[in-house]
């Protein structure tokens, strides 16, 4: 199952154990019953990606004394979206949290202005809430964003205000090909991407051993996942972790485009032929 929300996945889980089924929630997280896995990417490496990728641009674009705006995605609705959290903020201000208060500093001379939810991933509740503290901070020079999407959201409301390319970090997830668009055009820094192949995979194979009534191997069940609700019963349960990659200008053509995940006659026909080819795109 991929669930839509976590409620919707607890709900689906719950007749499923009634039944004697067992689950695999795909991609976000069920914390419930006995017979329940996880497949997904490692969701705090993800955030780590993004965290890294942040500071690496910040250097290299020249971001002075850093403001930094934080986007939180959907944390009220989905699990992997506090972990994506804890990976950036520990590698940003060392603190493994899915918030960090405003005014954090790091060694790196950056300040936190504020730390953000988009409820739901609701790109235009997120633009909407970037839009308000830009508004009312326009020192704010650099920000992180947990998708594309939220990314993207940032954008508009830099584009509208007059911002320039590579002044402004951002930050996303997923590899969208608006995302790649967005890195290519200097607006994103860049963003993680999740072999999805590699995904049904590992699901299938998981599946495979479950109907078998076999116990999976390590080398696939080789970890756990932890509930971010520390007052819940269910803490963790056996998961599935892949490999996340960081995607940008440099590695687009290997991974993003190599793997016919975008495409590159979609993405050069948005970008320019001649965008694509700087890039090592073709």
């Amino acid at each position: 199952v991929d669930p839509l929300n976590g409620p919707t996945g607890l709900a689906i889980q719950t007749l499923a154990a009634t039944a004697g089924i067992p689950y695999i929630s795909y991609d976000r997280a069920t914390f419930q019953g006995t017979t329940t896995y996880y497949v997904s990417f490692d969701n705090v490496q993800v955030g780590k990606l993004i965290g890294q990728g942040f500071m690496d641009c910040v250097t290299a674009w020249g971001v002075k004394s850093p403001q930094v705006y934080t986007l939180d995605g959907g944390q009220d609705t989905d699990p992997n979206a506090v972990d994506f959290a804890k990976g950036y903020n520990s590698v940003i201000w060392g603190q493994s949290v899915a918030q960090v208060k405003a005014g954090q500093t790091n060694s790196a001379g950056m300040t936190l202005v504020n730390e953000q939810l988009a409820p739901g991933w609701d790109n235009a509740k997120g633009q909407t809430i970037f839009q308000t503290a830009f508004t009312a901070n326009k020192n704010i020079n650099a920000t992180v964003e947990a998708n594309d999407g939220l990314a993207g959201s940032v954008i508009t409301v830099l584009k509208s205000a007059g911002v320039k390319p590579k002044t402004v970090p951002t930050t996303g997830q997923d590899a969208t090909l608006a995302g790649m668009e967005n890195v290519l055009n200097g607006w994103q820094c860049g963003s993680v991407y999740k072999p999805i192949y590699l995904e049904a995979q590992a699901a299938v194979a998981l599946a495979t051993y479950l109907r078998a009534g076999q116990t999976a191997p390590t080398t696939l069940v080789n970890g756990v996942t932890t509930n971010p609700d520390a007052t819940a019963t269910a803490k963790t349960e056996p998961a599935v972790l892949l490999t996340p990659y960081w995607v940008n200008t440099a590695n687009m053509e290997t991974t993003v485009i190599k793997d016919q995940f975008v495409s590159v006659t979609d993405l050069c026909n948005n970008v320019t032929a001649a965008v694509c080819t700087a890039a090592g795109i073709k």
